[in-house]
């Protein structure tokens, strides 16, 4: 007997991967947490039944959310990443010797144990003494916090259950608040695809141009996620994400990446015209 993991991405489409066995399966105080492991994608991290990472393309989501703006950024030193309990862009904010503190807000102590546990090469920088892990709501967190960051990402799940608040006004502004006076806000944008999450894309990015002056889209290809096609938020104070790129500086620190590149970078930028036409609608 066959054993499929199967997500739906609308009523009428699913995706399905046909897993090994099941490592491990959960319920916390906030959703249930599951652990597979597939011959095509290796393990992979399922929240409510919901495909957050696999073992084979993560990578390309990490990379995109993490390296992008501080290429572009000159002197990033204090990071608050904001979700993110699976340790995938802690793992690529270490790579930079030049930041000197980390703080991941992620609700659930249940993720971070598991990602630990059955995700290693993800969660495998989660002790580094710059990373400062705290068990708390991003939006409540954020409250109190004025002028510290010069890098903050959220690292979210969809925008409903535990995510819910991290998609609103009130959270963009307050990250604006939280953010020094040349900081930068990413996020992950959602998928432009199905209707539904268009619709998705939209408020996100309505809410955020509200917010900060700066705020444009970009795009890289996640195999595991709905459509494959997926989209990020960067959003700034002063700087824009294509020309105030330093390819050379960033190219000098020898991080070592597998999708991520500068080339990469500006050409990330530039949307098909359908995306650009459901941006334009709201802006």
């Amino acid at each position: 007997m066959e054993l499929w993991f199967a997500e739906r991405h609308t009523q009428n489409v699913k995706f399905s991967i046909r897993v090994d066995r099941q490592l491990y399966s959960g319920q916390s105080d906030h959703q249930r947490i599951d652990i597979f492991e597939s011959k095509e994608f290796g393990r992979f991290l399922t929240l409510d039944g919901f495909m957050m990472l696999t073992e084979k393309d993560e990578f390309i989501y990490h990379e995109m959310i993490a390296h992008v703006p501080m290429a572009v950024h000159p002197n990033v030193e204090k990071v608050l990443v904001i979700g993110g309990g699976d340790g995938g862009v802690v793992r690529e904010l270490c790579k930079y010797r030049d930041i000197k503190h980390i703080d991941l807000v992620e609700v659930d102590p249940l993720v971070v144990e598991v990602c630990r546990e059955y995700l290693p090469s993800v969660a495998c920088r989660l002790d580094d003494e710059r990373v400062h892990i705290r068990h708390d709501d991003g939006l409540r967190f954020l409250r109190s916090v004025e002028n510290e960051y010069d890098l903050i990402i959220a690292d979210t799940t969809d925008p409903f259950g535990p995510s819910e608040g991290l998609f609103t006004k009130e959270f963009y502004g307050s990250c604006y608040k939280a953010l020094k006076e040349d900081g930068i806000m990413m996020n992950q944008h959602e998928s432009p695809f199905y209707e539904e999450d268009a619709i998705t894309t939209q408020k996100i990015h309505q809410r955020i141009i509200s917010s900060f002056p700066i705020s444009k889209v970009y795009q890289a290809h996640v195999p595991s996620y709905a459509t494959g096609h997926w989209l990020f938020g960067f959003a700034s104070k002063v700087y824009h994400p294509v020309r105030n790129l330093d390819s050379v500086s960033w190219n000098m620190k020898g991080i070592s990446t597998r999708y991520y590149t500068t080339n990469l970078h500006s050409g990330s930028f530039t949307l098909p015209y359908y995306v650009e036409e459901l941006l334009k609608n709201v802006e």
